[in-house]
């Protein structure tokens, strides 16, 4: 499975936050963890809680370029509206590894952009 950040987006953030950039980055990370864990405990006991923690993930990767993560929550957020358990299940196969692999680039992406 493929990881893919934007670096384009990650450049305008950067340009747009200023000295804001690096914290605002680093809480990001927490929060795809967060989310991921708030869409798990949801997914089979509230499904509009789930479809929210699912949006919030969704728009929180794409903004800081986490396609790949945008990708696979929109997926899943997407699924849940439908009542297509199968999409769910199989976008939520993938998701743990795709916050760990997007807060591993996006960290790496900061240690070598200050």
């Amino acid at each position: 499975m493929n990881v893919s950040i934007d670096n384009s987006a990650l450049e305008s953030m950067q340009s747009l936050l200023g000295e804001q950039f690096e914290e605002t980055l680093v809480f990001c990370c927490s929060e795809f963890e967060r989310l991921e864990n708030d869409l798990k405990l949801a997914l089979n006991s509230n499904r509009e809680e789930a479809i929210r923690h699912a949006h919030s993930l969704k728009s929180n990767a794409a903004q800081f370029g986490a396609i790949s993560l945008s990708s696979t929550a929109r997926a899943i957020e997407q699924g849940l509206m439908r009542g297509d358990d199968a999409a769910v299940s199989e976008n939520m196969e993938q998701i743990a590894e795709q916050v760990a692999g997007s807060k591993s680039q996006l960290l790496q992406w900061l240690a070598t952009n200050p």
